[in-house]
């Protein structure tokens, strides 16, 4: 995790994350790679920083808020039979809801890259 310390900006564009290749039961068009890095934990909320390159792929989502900051996609929501119920437009500066379980297909033409916030899933003791 690059740790986010208290009154310390962080500018999302210059932090690096690594990407690792989708794999093919993922992949949908091109080579798309996605990766992310944790940065913050505050009050059992987890913040960090996604990015997925070029390309198109298929995912199950996670519950998660998100702002795009650079680079734009196309995200259909796909019903149980395969159809798309939904297409979104995302592009810098969208806010975005996901729940656990939709399934989603993104199509990206260039870097994106997002904030996002996940819930601690995690029962407490």
């Amino acid at each position: 995790m690059t740790p986010l310390e208290p009154f310390q900006p962080l500018v999302v564009a210059d932090l690096g994350v690594a990407g690792t290749p989708v794999s093919d039961d993922l992949r949908l068009e091109g080579e798309p790679s996605t990766g992310f890095v944790d940065v913050a934990v505050v009050g059992g909320t987890t913040v960090g920083i996604w990015e997925m390159t070029a390309g198109s792929m298929r995912d199950i989502e996670a519950d998660e808020v998100f702002v795009v900051v650079s680079g734009e996609a196309t995200v259909e929501l796909i019903e149980e039979h395969g159809r798309v119920d939904r297409t979104i437009e995302l592009r810098a500066g969208s806010l975005c809801r996901l729940e656990s379980g939709m399934r989603t297909r993104w199509h990206v033409p260039t870097v994106l890259r997002k904030v996002y916030i996940v819930p601690d899933l995690e029962p407490e003791p």
